[in-house]
């Protein structure tokens, strides 16, 4: 056993007193560096940098990739002038985002895409992340919407069309010349001012009738791009049928080359009700000889312009009509047309058609509560029978009216004959 050392006796005063701790170790001279203090320093901040950066940034990550709270596609409008703060906000509300919306705006310079928020409407997916919905912003792909200007309407009947569309913003400046506009399907952002539409629909026009114009028919009676959509709105009004249009056009241009006037009903209707139309009533029989520059049973070839704006169907055939003889046409009763040559034989249709609506009146049952299209009115124009046009599915360009409906006769006859 090894021995303990002995244990000195204290005095019970020097047992109270506190054991004497032996005093630490001198720091050296190089420890006591103000250049090593201070790099230590950083090198302490750098190391605590360094952990708060990998956790901004897995955080950062987390929150940029992380599918978002939309259950379905949604359409969101960010209105113009907004700030980030104000975007993160209108995000926030609609539910396309569910994070702070200084956490949107680190994205977004994250993203580096502080400059490049663009207002407008925009569609976010399902789920979409917040990386995908500043991407959507920023790319500018706002919601295009689809606005259909059918074929025929006079340019004041589109503009009070785009004046009721609410995706439009400013107003029509001034109505634009009759047959400028090209009817369309185009599509809009929301917001797009009605100018800028009407500007564009011009523009369309313009480009149409050139292509359309340099692939005519060089024999035409016509001698410019202005005659020809006259002569097409005339052709776009007469007819709802797509497979018609070129005889219809022919029917036209065959009495331009005799000089025969043109009788069309329609013109008769634009010179009383100009760009309104629609007359909403059949035509009286004081009307078709009523003066007028447009209507062309008084007047000798074409009206002074067009009476509505038609279609680049109606402007190709009117362009390359089909090579007949036909001088006059008149409704078949099954929502088309027969064309023929002469007079006599026109005449033995209408009167077909006349015997056809009889015998349909006779087997009525309960009459109709709106008159057919065809039907004559009392005080129609005149005392011949008459056939009228259906009007196109879907669109009123020709409302329905009496038996008469643009008038194809021979110069000679006296009494008016309705095609």
């Amino acid at each position: 056993m090894s021995e303990r050392p002995p244990i000195s006796p204290r005095s019970p005063r020097a047992a109270l007193e506190p054991e004497q701790v032996p005093p630490p170790p001198k720091r050296s001279d190089r420890a006591r560096n103000p250049f090593v203090i201070v790099g230590n320093a950083i090198f302490t901040i750098l190391i605590i940098l360094m952990l708060g950066a990998g956790a901004t940034y897995y955080y950062g990550k987390q929150a940029l990739e992380s599918p978002g709270p939309l259950q379905e596609d949604k359409i969101v409008n960010i209105p113009a002038r907004a700030g980030k703060r104000d975007i993160a906000d209108v995000l926030s509300r609609e539910g396309v985002i569910n994070v702070n919306p200084w956490v949107f705006i680190g994205g977004v310079f994250a993203l580096k895409a502080s400059s490049d928020l663009k207002p407008g409407e925009y569609s976010f997916q399902k789920n979409a992340s917040l990386r995908d919905v500043i991407a959507t912003i920023v790319d500018g792909k706002v919601v295009q919407h689809a606005i259909t200007i059918p074929e025929g309407l006079t340019s004041e009947q589109i503009v009070t069309r785009l004046s009721d569309n609410d995706i439009f913003t400013g107003s029509v400046r001034e109505i634009p010349r009759e047959g400028t506009l090209l009817p369309e399907t185009y599509k809009f952002p929301r917001g797009t001012t009605r100018d800028q539409v009407i500007q564009r629909l011009q523009q369309a026009q313009k480009r149409v009738l050139a292509e359309i114009w340099e692939r005519r028919n060089t024999d035409l009676p016509l001698k410019s791009p202005d005659q020809l959509v006259t002569l097409a709105s005339i052709v776009e009004k007469e007819t709802g049928r797509a497979d018609e249009r070129s005889r219809v056009a022919a029917v036209f241009v065959n009495r331009l080359r005799q000089r025969m006037k043109l009788q069309s009903d329609p013109t008769i209707i634009y010179g009383l009700v100009g760009g309104k139309g629609t007359l909403g009533r059949p035509i009286k029989r004081s009307e078709i000889t009523q003066p007028s520059p447009y209507n062309t049973y008084v007047i000798d070839g074409l009206p002074p312009g067009p009476i509505a704006n038609p279609g680049r169907a109606s402007l190709e055939a009117t362009a390359n009509p089909a090579r007949t003889r036909d001088l006059f046409f008149v409704a078949d009763g099954t929502g088309g047309h027969a064309f023929t040559e002469t007079y006599d034989q026109h005449a033995k249709n209408v009167a077909k058609l006349r015997a056809s609506e009889k015998q349909i009146q006779n087997d009525t049952v309960e009459p109709a509560d709106d008159p057919a299209p065809a039907a004559a009115a009392p005080g129609a124009a005149d005392t011949n029978p008459t056939a009228a046009t259906p009007p196109k599915p879907g669109n009123q360009k020709k409302p329905p009216r009496s038996g008469r409906q643009g008038a194809a006769q021979q110069t000679t006859s006296p009494p008016v004959v309705q095609r």
